[in-house]
């Protein structure tokens, strides 16, 4: 067998809004540990300039006594997590709600579950549905660090035919 084109490939990456039936959970993988190199260049490139990201010194003098992973940091990897189970094919509607629930440390790794929690026809697209899910973002030892919710437009199967 030779090489997929191009074609096949975007036929294999993402699911369907079929796919994702309410109360459908989704264990996602890889997950990713977090460097310090990580946060500084994304706390940098963000122009979020807080030392605690940043400045072992001053985060020694916090009531964490270390360097916490920017917050935004972990929101964009734990979404990233999801993209290939959940919006794929579809399009990104936006976060009902983002809630950081314990810190994240230099040197956690990343993991992530979802469920889908509301899964409708489109009113407007008779060929898209709209899936909402929450998303957990968990580190090795299962301490949960962030959790959210956003909508997903995704494509009917019936409509790709």
């Amino acid at each position: 067998m030779g090489e997929p084109d191009v074609d096949d490939r975007r036929e294999a990456y993402g699911r369907w809004f079929e796919d994702l039936p309410e109360g459908r959970e989704i264990r996602h993988w890889p997950g990713r540990t977090v460097t310090q190199f990580d946060d500084i260049w994304f706390s940098q490139m963000t122009m979020n300039q807080h030392p605690l990201h940043s400045d072992d010194a001053y985060a020694a003098g916090t009531e964490h006594g270390e360097c916490l992973v920017n917050g935004i940091l972990v929101l964009a990897l734990v979404h990233g997590m999801t993209v290939a189970d959940l919006s794929g094919r579809g399009v990104h509607l936006g976060y009902r709600e983002v809630t950081m629930l314990a810190p994240t440390h230099h040197g956690d790794s990343l993991y992530a579950r979802s469920t889908v929690i509301e899964a409708r026809a489109s009113a407007s697209k008779p060929d898209k549905g709209v899936v909402w899910v929450r998303t957990h973002g968990f580190t090795q030892d299962d301490r949960d660090v962030i959790r959210f919710e956003r909508g997903i437009m995704l494509p009917r199967r019936h409509a790709a035919t």
